[in-house]
Formats: structure tokens, sequence, C-alpha cells
């Protein structure tokens, strides 16, 4: 429902009340931030964007004449400051080192995944959201500010009068908006099906993942022309009706306004009767450019954690529900010479000679392994028949307990298995004991890697299995290829410094750790389960069998002592989000 603010609180913010005009800029921030972050998709310009115009309503609120204007006022005002930029964006000259740093888009304000992951969207409000990607920049204006209508934050006068429109002029620009967004809609059903069509996975093959208006044309001419594809078309409902009561997406927990604008508030700010909300979105910190570049350089986690557990999601990851497994065999009978021994020998180097002519040393004790110095890093395979080493027995006291946002759980054979399949699932796994993280790859592109968060405790990579490398070439396919994908539709890809995954990765972890999936789109899908000792020396032992897809044996990683390496991309920080933590390929210690 449209909240307008009340009049008197307006009057006496004109008139000069610090304490109404705190108040009313804490009360309108989040609609000019979603307004801009929106029409920009969450581009580093967002910052200023939102800084000028809080600037300029501040500056100019004693100019306004009837505070029953002032939502449509603040709106337009919005809507100027965003003309402005893209005005600036197409005079600027060639850039510079810095301008190209600045304008990369920021990953941790993507508005589409703020919007999902922030609102909890399923089903077809998140097609919606994942829709708007598709949008061209020049009708983004329209796309927010229907958006907002649409949710009830907006009213249709509101909305023209923004757009400097006439009411018909304004009926057509939306009507226009919302045929490219159905268009769009059926374009992100195709692309996410299981199977895909056949045909669209040979039109995308060269297609890099990234929305863009020629793959824009291509992809909506094909959905239309489709039979199999335009069967997306089905059951699609109204926008408005799944927009209608949205909330709208919070501020950012590191969002502050610039010294300007805490300027010109003045001592309502800081005053000991300022509301909280507007404390937590008015102090004075970095404008926006100086802000993202601060991230850029010192790539520094931000320090609130956001919560957590939340119900099953919709029925989109029904695709991936089976975990396979390989034949059964016998469990392999463990024996004294597979553990590890307690403590290291020490080297001959290090064991000191008794000497007639000297008075006798003691041999210095082997030093402690330490914690979190060994880090993944990228390795070759192993012969396709080598068998593993000795699995360690680590110490499991009970199944460790799962819990957060996924796309969907089934049964498994050793505990609930749980779908992570967008950007912004995550699980937040707690106890002693070993973790089944399995790659799934439906579609291609680059793969952003997984992100492990506000650990407490430790963390181990004890073991890589599932019968095959995803690099390593698949059996029985009529094109040749590997398990990330082929010479005729091309191929996932890493990052610089990632490790290639096996088909099932797994950990041990002595304490609390959240996983997140930050792959943008939907690109991998990670399938996350507690596991035993048992099951992990299972796995990593059976023989190849290409019949079964199972192509070599397993790999051991554990040392059985905090030599063991850690995960990549970890961090031990507790970030306000998984999208502010830097996918670095060592352990962070900040």
């Amino acid at each position: 429902m449209q909240h307008t603010p009340d009049t008197g609180l307006v009057a006496a913010a004109s008139a000069g009340d610090q304490r109404a005009l705190d108040d009313l800029v804490a009360e309108c921030l989040p609609l000019v931030y979603n307004v801009v972050g929106r029409a920009l998709s969450g581009h580093a310009d967002v910052d200023d964007v939102v800084q000028d115009t809080m600037l300029s309503v501040v500056d100019n609120l004693d100019g306004l004449r009837d505070a029953e204007r002032f939502r449509s006022w603040l709106v337009s005002i919005a809507m100027q400051k965003i003309r402005e930029r893209w005005r600036r964006q197409q005079t600027r000259p060639a850039p510079g080192f810095l301008d190209e740093v600045l304008g990369v888009p920021d990953p941790e304000a993507d508005f589409v995944d703020l919007t999902i992951v922030r609102l909890e969207l399923s089903d077809q409000r998140l097609e919606i959201a994942e829709a708007t990607r598709w949008i061209e920049p020049a009708e983004r204006d329209v796309l927010s500010l229907w958006w907002l209508e649409a949710a009830g934050e907006l009213s249709r006068a509101e909305l023209a009068e923004a757009l400097r429109l006439t009411p018909q002029h304004t009926a057509v620009r939306v009507q226009r908006v919302k045929e490219r967004l159905e268009a769009a809609r059926v374009v992100v059903r195709a692309l996410r099906s299981t199977p895909p069509c056949p045909e669209l996975a040979a039109l995308t093959g060269a297609w890099d993942g990234i929305p863009a208006a020629l793959w824009r044309k291509r992809l909506v001419r094909h959905t239309a022309d489709c039979q199999v594809c335009s069967r997306h078309r089905q059951n699609l409902l109204p926008p408005e009706g799944l927009l209608a009561g949205l909330a709208l997406v919070p501020l950012p927990p590191a969002f502050s306004l610039s010294p300007a604008v805490h300027g010109t508030l003045g001592h309502a700010v800081t005053s000991h009767g300022v509301t909280a909300h507007a404390a937590a979105h008015a102090a004075a910190g970095l404008g926006g450019k100086a802000a993202h570049l601060a991230r850029y350089l010192m790539a520094k986690p931000v320090a609130a954690a956001t919560a957590g557990a939340v119900a099953l999601g919709g029925g989109a990851a029904a695709g991936y529900a089976v975990l396979d497994r390989p034949p059964h065999r016998a469990p392999h009978q463990v024996t004294a010479a597979r553990l590890p021994s307690a403590v290291p020998a020490p080297s001959a180097a290090a064991t000191s000679v008794a000497s007639p002519s000297a008075s006798p040393t003691a041999a210095p004790a082997p030093a402690a392994p330490v914690y979190g110095r060994t880090v993944d890093r990228p390795d070759s395979a192993p012969a396709t028949t080598a068998r593993p080493g000795p699995l360690p027995v680590r110490p499991q006291t009970a199944p460790l307990s799962l819990s957060g946002t996924f796309g969907a759980a089934h049964p498994g054979p050793t505990g609930e298995m749980y779908v992570l399949d967008h950007r912004g699932d995550n699980l937040t796994v707690t106890g002693r004991g070993y973790l089944l993280v399995r790659w799934q790859l439906p579609t291609l592109g680059q793969i952003l890697p997984p992100t492990w968060t506000g650990l407490t405790g430790k963390l181990f990579h004890v073991a890589s299995g599932g019968g095959r490398r995803m690099d390593d070439r698949e059996q029985g396919t009529t094109v040749a290829g590997t398990w990330m994908g082929d010479r005729d539709h091309g191929y996932d890809t890493l990052v610089a410094g990632g490790q290639q995954m096996w088909q099932n990765e797994y950990y041990y972890l002595d304490g609390t750790v959240t996983l997140h999936l930050d792959q943008a789109g939907l690109r991998y899908s990670l399938i996350v389960a507690p596991s035993t000792w048992q099951a992990v020396n299972d796995d990593i032992d059976h023989a190849p069998d290409p019949a079964a897809g199972l192509v070599r044996y397993g790999l051991v990683r554990d040392t059985g002592d905090d030599a063991a390496p850690v995960p990549q991309y970890l961090t031990r920080s507790s970030p306000a989000d998984p999208f502010s933590v830097p996918q670095l390929p060592h352990l962070s210690q900040n």
C-alpha cells in the first residue's frame, strides 16, 4: 500500500525543524534508493545518484509550496538526477584507469540479486525480477517507476509527473515495458528449463551469460517461434498481481549518506533524539565513488550479518532432485595402517646425534601444524587408476545440522539433501562431522565459486570423489566433451586461481560456517548434505567404471591434522550479505 509522508512532517521539515527533517529523510530514503537502484540496475553510480537526490531534496525543501506534492516532487528529483547521470555518461571522454575501476558494476549492489535475496522472492515473482535484466537501459526509468506503481508505492499520476509525460503517453511507455518484460519472463523460463530445449542450447552456446540487446532479440525470437519454448508462456500471472504489496528493497547495511548531506542535516543526525532508523542510514561516511574505490582496493567485507532460516522455496530445483549413487560395494575395512599417526615422525635432519666431545643436545620437537596456512590451489588430476591414500578418521559426534535459504530438499542416504540453485541461496552448517557438496552444471558460463563465511571453529577440505573431476572426459556422449562442456557448445570456466572441482567435494567442520551460492543467474547448482567418514571412504575408493560414469578413483586431501587444506574462498568474517565477500583464493585473516 502506498505510504505518503505526513504533510505535517513535510511542512515542519520545510520550516526548519531539524527533528522533522531527520525523520523525513529516513522515511523517504528507501524509496529513492529503490527508484535509482532499479533504474541504474545496481551500477556503481547508484550511491552517487541517491546522494545527489537527497542533497537536492534537503537543499530545496523550503521552496516546496504544497506539502501534499512532496512524494511526486521527490521522485521527480530522483529521475532528474538519473537523467543527468545518463547525459554525463553519453558525453564523457574515453575512460582512464580510475574511471574503469569505478565504472564496473558493483557486485554488492546488483539490484536484481538484492531484490531476490532481500525480499525472499520465489516462483513467478523471482522470474519477474530476473526478467528485468533484459530490459534496455533506456527503458529502465519507466521500469523502475512502474515496478513501484505495481507494488503500490507510487500512483500513476506520480509516475507520469516523474517521467514528465502526459497520462496517455505514460500509458504507452508502460505498456511497451510490460510487453518486453513478459517476453523476457518466457526467456527466463526457457533458460532455466530442465532438460533444456536442444535448439536453445545450441543457440546459446556462444553466449557469455550476460543479458544484452542482441541476445534479447535472438532469444525472444526463438521462444516465440519454438514449439518447445513457447509453452513457457502458459500460466504467466499478471505482474501487477504478483508485485502488489511487495516491500521496498531495504537499504544495504553499509549505505550511508555523504558528509555533504550529513552537514546539511546538521545536528539532527548526531543529536541524542535522532531515530535509530535515521542514524543507521545518515551516519557520516565516504561519498559513493570514494567508497567504491575503497572497496575495490581494500576488499574489506562489511561486518553485520543478515538473518538466516527460510522455509523451502518453489519447485525450480526439482530437476536436480536425485543424487546418483555408485554401485553398492561392501564397506572398506579400516586397518591401523590407514589411520594417521598421532604425532608426525621427526625428519632425520631434525634428529640430533650424540657427540663425545660435546654436551648432549635434546632433539627439537617437530613444529605443530598451524591451521589455515595450507590453502587449496590449482592442482593436477592423479592417474585415473591411482587409488586414494588413507582417509584419516576425524571425530563425528552427530550428523551436521543445516538450515538456511535453498531451492528444495530431498531425503538422502546420510541425511537431508539441500539444493542451492540461485544466487543468494545459503546454508548455515553447525556441528562436528563430514559434509558433501556435489556440483551440478546445467548450463555454460563462468563459474563464480561459492563462498564460506562467518566461520567459527575449523573447516577442512578432506577429499574429492564422485568418480570424476568435472574436467574429465564424459563417457557415452554423442559430442566428445567433459562435464564442463564441449567444443561445439563451449565450456564452463573457472575464475583465476580457482581449483578444478570434482563431482563430489567433501569437507569436515568442527564449529559453524555458512556456505553461499554466489553465482549470478542459474549457471550451476550445489547439492549439500551431511555425510560420514564411511560414506566418504566408500565414494573415493570406487574403481573406475565408465559404464557407470566413474572414470577415476577419488582423492584424499586430509593430512589428519591442522595442515589439512581449508576451502578456497573462505573468510572468517561475518559479512552483511554474501555479495560483500571478496572471492580470493586465499584464506582471509580479517
